[in-house]
């Protein structure tokens, strides 16, 4: 019975960041941060990537503003790297691109015989901590898979096609060939 809230709740466009917890404990309104759900940030064969072996690189990008939040990214984090392990084992960087700083609130309400005792109403609504999200600007990058083979870029790009849905936004896919410079 308790569950998360729809992600509509939490996805609005217009939203102001808050991350602060205040060392006096009187001032601080949060007084516990939610965990980070997102376990690994940087996935696959990271030596490779940094000196070049992966030409194609592909990105999800946000086309507009939102709220993802961390179990959103996660689920998708998990996915596309259980596609890529094993379709392309070993031959791939995977990462995801922004860091859930914002903390999201609730102010529960209940309902239904006896409820109206333990209710403050819209006193002191200032809410709960329930979750972390990451705020997107338009053209944000959300992840990232650099790979080396043609082959495996289609792989990679059929992986993104899988995860737009668990995404709250309308989203793109970017290439980009990158120079043999090194």
């Amino acid at each position: 019975m308790a569950s998360l809230r729809k992600a509509n709740a939490y996805s609005k466009r217009k939203t102001v960041p808050y991350t602060r917890v205040s060392k006096r404990k009187n001032r601080a309104y949060i007084k516990v941060v939610p965990p980070q759900k997102i376990v690994k940030f940087s996935m696959g064969d990271g030596n490779a990537y940094e000196t070049g072996k992966y030409p194609h690189k592909l990105s999800l990008v946000a086309t507009e503003k939102v709220q993802v939040r961390h179990n959103a990214l996660e689920s998708c984090r998990q996915y596309v790297n259980k596609v890529l392990d094993k379709n392309i084992p070993g031959q791939y960087f995977f990462r995801v691109v922004p860091f859930p700083h914002h903390i999201q609130r609730e102010n529960k309400m209940l309902t239904g015989a006896g409820a109206d005792r333990m209710q403050t109403g819209m006193q002191l609504s200032f809410g709960k901590s329930v979750g972390k999200s990451a705020i997107l600007k338009p053209n944000a990058e959300i992840f990232l898979i650099a790979v080396s083979t043609p082959k495996a870029l289609i792989v990679a790009r059929q992986a993104f096609k899988e995860i737009k849905s668990k995404l709250p936004c309308k989203t793109r896919v970017v290439y980009e060939l990158v120079s043999d410079s090194v």
